[in-house]
């Protein structure tokens, strides 16, 4: 997603956060997510939330180095990253304005304990999903606009006829998304 930085407003400031655990070549992730031999998927849920409490730390050290409004903070996700997207956001509302859910799924497991009472009322979603996502069910995604609408989020949400990817058509509804809100 940081290839995208050139291309959304100029008043952003654009952080890229690396996730903090390895895996091979290079690649990192927010929390181990296992396949067993019948394509059922585990995820390590404490390792989910010990990354969403990070993320949220993480947010207050940008806006107390560096001149960003904490009032306007926006996270942008892809795959893990929307999954945890969701939830720093879902758990610390206060702290998060918007969300760019690309190519993701809301986990509850992995949100703080009573989360349904938290005051989502300045909290706004962007959602897409490909049609074709080889990696995470577009089903999971098609999920989420009830969810949000009955805890009062306000969203929108789009499919591509995309795998599990950003499509320029789906990087521009964003961007239109986030110039608008």
């Amino acid at each position: 997603l940081f290839s995208f930085a050139s291309e959304l407003p100029e008043e952003y400031y654009v952080v890229s956060a690396r996730a903090p655990y390895d895996l091979m070549y290079g690649s990192y992730a927010w929390y181990a997510i296992n396949f067993d031999a019948a394509e059922n998927k585990f995820s390590n849920h404490e390792q989910a939330r010990e990354s969403r409490d990070l993320i949220s730390k993480f947010i207050d050290e940008l806006v107390q180095h560096y001149p960003i409004d904490a009032d306007d903070v926006t996270l942008i996700g892809f795959s893990q990253g929307t999954i945890l997207s969701y939830a720093v956001a879902f758990s610390y509302p206060q702290k998060i304005r918007r969300v760019g859910a690309l190519s993701g799924y809301l986990n509850p497991e992995i949100m703080v304990e009573g989360y349904e009472k938290n005051d989502f009322s300045d909290l706004k979603m962007f959602i897409s999903h490909g049609s074709v996502d080889q990696v995470i069910p577009v089903d999971w995604a098609r999920k989420a606009p009830a969810i949000l609408n009955g805890l009062g989020i306000e969203n929108v949400y789009h499919e591509y006829p995309i795998g599990h990817g950003v499509s320029p058509k789906n990087f521009y509804d964003l961007k239109d998304w986030l110039q608008t809100t």
